[in-house]
């Protein structure tokens, strides 16, 4: 895969090892980024969730928005309750994970996904699909329609992983709110849906409920991208709109870890603002669709 400065977009630029990036700190933005760097600490030890290879940016900004909703005046004093009190922690980590979805967002990405990815997954007996930082299961529900309306469903199955144990549990859950119906519907629409997407609920005034013959072939389990391992071998992998919240460290390794769980032919989707290029194995994939953020691994990769 050739990269140019016209074509590839990086997934980020290499962040400073300071959370603060300013040549001078003072006073203040000293103790912050203290304060930050030891309430991370803890919940390592405490309980194994690294985020020291997350953007700083991204981590304490999200810190900061749970400080202003919680009674706690300083960011020292939200770690006696993280490290004691289960569910404050949970709340916690709920600001932490990255939630924002919906059903076939970027309709564009998923007629990409009908057109290029549908034809090779047909080829296989069964296929195992992998949606890696799953949130709340719109996406994956939204790949099983499409396998479904593709007559794949059946020999198909859908692993939906996050470190997010709460929205997992909504995820696995499978209901929506009924809001949400024309939204999703003008996705599924322009995505190249062939029917209506209320086939697939049951719906109420308040709720939409994903259908249990959709739900069958997808298998919902914790699992953290920095600290766990592979999760099987997988001819599709999706991971779209989290690497943007690693550093650069951490997307080469969790690249790593898709790379060697991808079959040969296999796909990895990503963002649409996420590619390959800052990758250090870039050339073993094949982009079959760039811009969308869909990747073809098309060579064999050396162990890591």
């Amino acid at each position: 895969m050739k990269c140019t400065m016209d074509t590839c977009v990086n997934l980020q630029k290499e962040e400073t090892v300071n959370w603060i990036s300013e040549p001078e700190l003072n006073d203040g933005n000293q103790l912050e980024r203290l304060e930050i760097e030891l309430l991370l600490e803890a919940i390592h030890s405490r309980y194994g969730y690294d985020f020291s290879n997350y953007s700083p940016k991204c981590i304490r900004r999200r810190i900061l928005h749970f400080l202003r909703q919680s009674p706690y005046p300083a960011i020292a004093d939200l770690i006696h309750p993280i490290l004691t009190q289960a569910p404050f922690f949970q709340k916690f980590m709920q600001h932490l994970s990255i939630t924002v979805t919906e059903m076939f967002r970027d309709p564009n990405f998923y007629q990409e996904i009908r057109s290029r990815v549908i034809p090779v997954l047909r080829t296989y007996p069964y296929i195992k699909i992998w949606h890696a930082g799953c949130a709340t299961g719109e996406e994956v529900y939204s790949m099983a329609i499409i396998l479904k309306e593709e007559g794949l469903l059946e020999r198909s199955q859908l692993y939906a992983t996050d470190f997010n144990h709460h929205a997992l549990i909504l995820a696995s859950d499978g209901r929506y709110t009924s809001e949400t119906v024309h939204q999703y519907q003008a996705n599924y629409s322009l995505s190249g849906g062939k029917g209506l997407l209320t086939d697939y609920f049951t719906c109420s005034k308040r709720h939409l409920q994903i259908s249990k013959e959709l739900k069958s072939n997808i298998f919902f389990t914790s699992h953290n991208l920095v600290t766990d391992s592979l999760f099987g071998e997988m001819n599709v992998i999706f991971c779209r709109n989290v690497l943007i919240y690693f550093n650069s460290d951490l997307q080469n390794r969790v690249l790593n870890m898709m790379s060697e769980s991808l079959v040969y032919n296999g796909f990895l989707c990503l963002g649409a603002k996420e590619s390959l290029c800052s990758y250090p194995h870039a050339h073993f994939y094949h982009t079959t669709s760039g811009k969308i953020g869909i990747f073809q691994k098309k060579h064999a990769i050396p162990p890591f």
